[in-house]
C-alpha cells in the first residue's frame, strides 16, 4: 500500500513568560522530524549572532508597514516598541508541503491566526507548576526593579486567564514529560482525516 501524504499543521504554543515555551519549542525542533520553527519578521535591530532568514527576517518600519498593507501577515504585534509579524506565505507554503510549523505567540496572536487558518492550527497552552515557581523563574532572569517584576507577574496572570481558548493545556512541571506530551498531541493531530491528503485514493484501492 502506498504511503499516505499528509498536509502539515501550524502548532501554536502559548504560555506566560517564564513557563518554558521557548525551551519546549527548541526541544521539539531537535527531536521531531518534519517540523520547523516559524521565522518572524521584525523591525528590531539585528544582533551579532543572528542570521537573516534563520532567526528573523529583518525589515525597517516602512518595509513592515508595506507588508502589513498587502495583508502578508497571519498575525502581527508591537512588543517593546518593535514590530513583529508571522508571514502568511512562509507558513502556508510549508504546510502545503507537509511540513509542520511551530509558532510561539500570545493569545492575541493566536486569535489573529485562527481567523485565517482555523482548519490547520493546533493550539497548546503551557502552564507553570505554580505561581510561586513562576515568580522564582521570573525573579532569576530579572535584573529589574520591583515595579517591573510586578508588571511581569500581572501580565503572566492575564495570559493564563485565556487558557480556555486553547485545544490542549499542559503543566510544565517536568520538561521531558511536557515535551513528550506535546509530541503525542502532534503525532495524533497528523493522523486527522482531513490532513491525510491521499486517504481517499487509499480507501478506493482497499474497497
Amino acid at each position: 500500500m502506498s504511503k499516505i501524504v499528509n498536509k502539515g499543521l501550524l502548532l501554536i504554543i502559548s504560555s506566560p513568560s517564564g513557563a518554558g515555551k521557548t525551551t519546549i519549542c527548541k526541544k521539539l525542533i531537535d527531536e521531531v522530524d518534519n517540523i520547523d520553527l516559524s521565522v518572524s519578521v521584525t523591525t528590531r535591530k539585528k544582533r551579532k549572532d543572528e542570521i537573516e532568514g534563520k532567526h528573523y527576517f529583518f525589515k525597517n518600519e516602512d518595509e513592515f508597514r508595506i507588508l502589513l498593507l498587502e495583508n502578508e501577515f497571519l498575525e502581527h504585534a508591537s512588543v517593546f516598541g518593535c514590530l513583529y509579524g508571522t508571514l502568511k506565505k512562509e507558513v502556508i507554503s510549508k504546510i502545503n508541503k507537509g511540513i509542520d510549523v511551530i509558532v510561539d505567540i500570545d493569545w492575541q496572536g493566536t486569535r489573529q491566526i485562527e481567523k485565517q487558518l482555523s482548519e490547520d492550527i493546533v493550539k497548546v497552552f503551557i502552564l507553570p507548576p505554580s505561581m510561586k515557581e513562576l515568580e522564582n523563574r521570573l525573579g532569576k532572569r530579572a535584573s529589574e526593579n520591583k515595579e517591573n517584576f510586578q508588571k511581569r507577574m500581572s501580565e503572566a496572570k492575564k495570559e493564563i486567564s485565556h487558557y480556555k481558548e486553547y485545544d490542549f493545556v499542559i503543566v510544565n512541571n517536568d520538561l521531558k514529560q511536557a515535551v513528550d506530551e506535546i509530541k503525542l498531541i502532534l503525532f495524533s493531530e497528523r493522523l486527522r482525516r482531513h490532513r491525510q491528503l491521499t486517504l481517499n485514493n487509499t480507501i478506493k484501492k482497499l474497497i
